[in-house]
């Protein structure tokens, strides 16, 4: 994000152009839009180096999260990847024919396949998530520890309110 399109130069300029705008507005879930948008641009920085595209990390780290042998169903893989992604049959076959994922047979319906992190992208994904790791903490490094977590605090607790089924 460039300097000259900054929050701060947004927010001037509502307050000074759109003043009863200014008065609606969150600016807090304009910032962390921001914060989501720089946090989305370290994530592609990071993958693309590994020819990978954020929905195809998002399956991997998906799978790697879940308890050995990695292994989802199609349905279940999409309910709980972080990132939403539309076209996880081809982002699977994508997956699939770089030799990072299995599709294996379901023993519980026969009508559908498995997908299972192999060995290969189980250590693509935990080479990747170090480096990521490092780059997207630089975002908060001018926060304290105290701040970091009372910021963690405040964001789960709006995500408690927003999140419940």
């Amino acid at each position: 994000m460039s300097a000259k399109n900054s929050m701060r130069e947004m927010q001037r300029e509502v307050r000074e152009n759109w003043p009863e705008c200014a008065d609606t507005i969150s600016f807090s879930l304009l910032k962390m839009t921001r914060i989501h948008e720089l946090f989305k641009h370290e994530i592609e920085c990071c993958i693309e180096q590994y020819q990978l595209q954020q929905a195809d990390f998002s399956v991997l780290a998906t799978l790697r999260r879940n308890p050995e042998p990695y292994c989802l169903s199609p349905t279940a893989l999409y309910r709980s990847m972080f990132f939403s992604s539309g076209g996880l049959t081809k982002i699977l076959g994508r997956l699939a024919d770089a030799g990072l994922i299995e599709r294996i047979d379901n023993p519980e319906d026969k009508r559908s396949k498995l997908v299972q992190l192999n060995h290969k992208g189980k250590q693509l994904v935990e080479t990747i998530m170090p480096e990521l790791h490092k780059q997207s903490n630089s975002l908060l490094e001018v926060l304290s520890e105290d701040e970091t977590l009372q910021l963690e605090s405040l964001l789960q607790k709006v995500l408690d309110h927003n999140e419940k089924n």
